[in-house]
């Protein structure tokens, strides 16, 4: 048997919204473990006196339930497990399979001590459905592989560095942490993963023909993570390799690999102005170990790894992220707020050299507010630069 990965921040999440009057909606890529935080908070149920029979799962991929992708069909079979004075608990795994989904839950939320949970893989159908019949009756999550915190719990190696390292180069979906002594079946789990994403949340969904085209622009994303990217220049760079494409099309593309969070989009922010930009975003990738993957290396581009993962780790953490320009065109890798606090993050592999020092401190410098500021690197080094906190990235991930 599997060992179940111990996802807390998300497990509060979903007890903090329990019995309320809101659908709870978890999001996110395939295989980052949508399913499994349903059985661990099923678990967590029943270990507060929740009974079986106040329990109903259903997972939509199973064929089992195919009878269920009829929205009607599905609607009944919830329905009959509704009794007088007795909370159910309902959990639909994969709700994006059955068509019209949303006028079963819509009606299901009328019910009377009925509490919803449901997953999907495609942030344009959930979103853009639960919005029309569901306005402000639901909550998301959003779903990511595991932080390098979860992942520790079932690495071979105590040595952190040693182990971060398998983080950063064979990434972070929950199987493939029983594949990290095995890196062809390893490669093959997350092709596997990214294949299926490209034909059936993205191509299926979204109506999409060309394969070839949508690879070309997911390995573009991944070549150039934490780089500024606009559909004018992704278009320019296929014309010119002999794949004559106009930025209309490209941006088609972009929208469905984000809706079926294969990469995430961050637009830039003008920190003096206090306005967002319209020019050129940056892309960052789900799971570094699925960009290794595409590219075909791994241990490359260490720096531009790490902003990736520290931008993902902010998302878990819950805040909203902007990338920052800071004036005289200096950028701030990180501009995160939550709770109406801003934060300020530089990401760099290494600053040991005076000179890289400097200009990863010179955009902090440049934001003369009194917002918290931090340098997070790969050197072992804790240091305060005229209060700019420099931290050490594996221990800011494990929260040490």
């Amino acid at each position: 048997m599997i060992e179940l990965i111990d996802r807390k921040a998300y497990l509060e999440q979903l007890a903090m919204w329990r019995q309320e009057e809101m659908i709870k909606v978890v999001t996110g890529v395939r295989r980052c473990g949508k399913s499994t935080l349903l059985e661990l908070y099923m678990n967590k149920l029943k270990a507060d006196g929740v009974t079986d029979d106040q329990i109903v799962f259903i997972n939509l991929e199973d064929q089992d339930h195919a009878e269920l992708l009829d929205y009607k069909q599905l609607y009944e079979y919830v329905k009959s497990h509704i009794r007088m004075n007795q909370w159910i608990y309902v959990f639909i795994d994969e709700i994006q399979n059955c068509k019209e989904y949303e006028r079963a839950i819509s009606s299901l939320f009328l019910k009377k001590n009925v509490d919803i949970y449901i997953t999907g893989s495609n942030a344009y159908m959930l979103s853009s459905e639960l919005a029309t019949k569901l306005t402000a009756r639901y909550i998301e999550i959003d779903m990511l592989p595991l932080s390098f915190a979860e992942f520790s719990q079932v690495a071979d190696t105590t040595d952190k560095r040693e182990r971060f390292n398998q983080y950063m180069n064979m990434g972070a979906f929950p199987y493939a942490t029983h594949f990290m002594d095995n890196s062809l079946a390893h490669s093959q789990y997350l092709e596997g993963i990214y294949n299926t994403v490209l034909v059936k949340d993205i191509m299926i969904r979204k109506g999409l023909n060309d394969i070839t085209m949508l690879k070309s622009i997911a390995s573009f994303l991944a070549d150039n993570t934490g780089s500024p990217v606009s559909a004018k220049k992704i278009a320019d760079t296929l014309t010119s390799n002999g794949r004559p494409t106009g930025s209309a099309t490209v941006d088609t593309y972009l929208s469905a690999l984000t809706d079926a969070y294969l990469f995430y989009k961050v637009n830039r922010y003008d920190i003096k102005g206090k306005m967002h930009l319209k020019t050129e975003s940056k892309y960052y990738i789900c799971d570094t170990g699925l960009r290794n993957m595409i590219l075909g290396t791994q241990g490359r581009d260490v720096g531009h790894q790490i902003e990736n993962i520290v931008y993902l780790e902010l998302l878990r953490r819950g805040y909203t992220v902007s990338i920052g320009k800071s004036g005289r065109g200096a950028e701030v890798d990180f501009i995160a707020v939550r709770d109406k606090k801003t934060e300020y993050y530089q990401v760099s592999a290494s600053v040991l050299d005076e000179s890289t020092l400097q200009r990863e401190l010179t955009p902090l410098r440049q934001t003369i507010d009194n917002y918290p500021k931090f340098l997070i690197t790969l050197d072992d080094i804790t240091s305060d630069h005229k209060g700019i906190k420099q931290v050490n990235l594996i221990d800011w991930l494990l929260h040490l």
